[in-house]
């Protein structure tokens, strides 16, 4: 294992374009005080002060990507409804190309968070999954789509907009792209062909099962890199940093240490940023490098946040 220190240096992000396609949703955070505990059950009143939303899940991924300056689309199922245009207006405004399929029988997937205090109290989801005809129209759109981008990220939440996973990766291998795949659920054989796969710590050990040394996570990292036919592995590893397994090596890199607010939407940072790198021409050792980095920055911010160039490169 190798661990190496590279000089930050701005690439010509302008230039990339990046496609993400996978789970829409959207994020909104109620702030305010907490001053009591309620007289009809032993839990706090939290009395809002101010409403805020952002773009979540895949949308997140746009957004991130758009913050560092690519060409970025985004290509997913929204409900027909009040939120669906809302995340709509919030990519027109982070000036990502939307290519959002509008789904009549769903609504729009929302995580809504309550703060006090500047501490998350509560967070109710709403989701459903889209329908089939929908999908259907989606992935076609998908083949089309492929020859205007040159890296492509499928951000899985395991809500349903990716169930033609599998035809998606083959087709954008096929189409001689970088397939990127931030992973969920049981099976990860659906995603085998693609460029790199970026689990986490716990979404690795739920498939590969733990380990007890370095040695054994890299036996297990690289027999399930081979096993899915993958150019890369990346595992994030949260305060222990990243590891990179290819085939000719493996590259590891400390965690940026700094202090920890709040890690949602940390993974993609790190899969956005990666992508911008490797369209920008870097080598897998500087874009892991350069994404480790973007996570460290984003984790000092309240809820899904972005990492801008000028704080990445300065």
């Amino acid at each position: 294992m190798t661990t190496s220190v590279i000089k930050y240096q701005a690439p010509a992000l302008d230039k990339v374009r990046i496609l993400v396609v996978g789970d829409v949703m959207l994020d909104r955070y109620w702030f305010g005080d907490v001053n009591r505990i309620s007289p009809e059950a032993p839990v706090p009143i939290v009395r809002i002060a101010k409403r805020e939303a952002r773009l979540g899940g895949a949308a997140n991924v746009a957004r991130n990507a758009g913050a560092l300056g690519v060409q970025a689309g985004l290509l997913g199922v929204v409900g027909n409804d009040e939120a669906g245009t809302e995340v709509e207006q919030l990519l027109h405004s982070g000036g990502i190309h939307s290519y959002l399929k509008r789904d009549e029988a769903i609504s729009t997937i929302i995580k809504l968070r309550v703060i006090g205090h500047q501490q998350q109290m509560l967070r109710i989801d709403f989701e459903e999954p889209p329908s089939d005809a929908v999908l259907h129209n989606k992935l076609m759109q998908y083949k089309a789509l492929l020859a205007d981008y040159d890296v492509i990220i499928l951000s899985d939440y395991a809500k349903g907009s990716l169930v033609n996973v599998a035809d998606m990766v083959a087709a954008g291998r096929a189409a001689g792209k970088v397939v990127m795949v931030d992973p969920k659920g049981d099976d990860f054989t659906r995603y085998t062909g693609a460029t790199v796969l970026t689990p986490n710590r716990s979404e690795f050990r739920h498939i590969a099962g733990g380990w007890s040394n370095e040695e054994q996570l890299t036996t297990k990292a690289q027999n399930l890199r081979a096993s899915l036919k993958l150019d890369a592995l990346l595992l994030t590893r949260s305060e222990e940093g990243m590891t990179l397994y290819t085939e000719k090596a493996v590259f590891h890199t400390p965690a940026d240490a700094r202090e920890v607010f709040d890690v949602s939407g940390a993974g993609d940072t790190v899969i956005a940023t990666m992508a911008a790198m490797l369209g920008a021409g870097a080598g897998w050792e500087e874009a892991v490098q350069t994404a480790n980095r973007a996570g460290g920055i984003v984790v000092g911010k309240l809820g899904t946040a972005t990492v801008t160039r000028e704080e990445l490169f300065g």
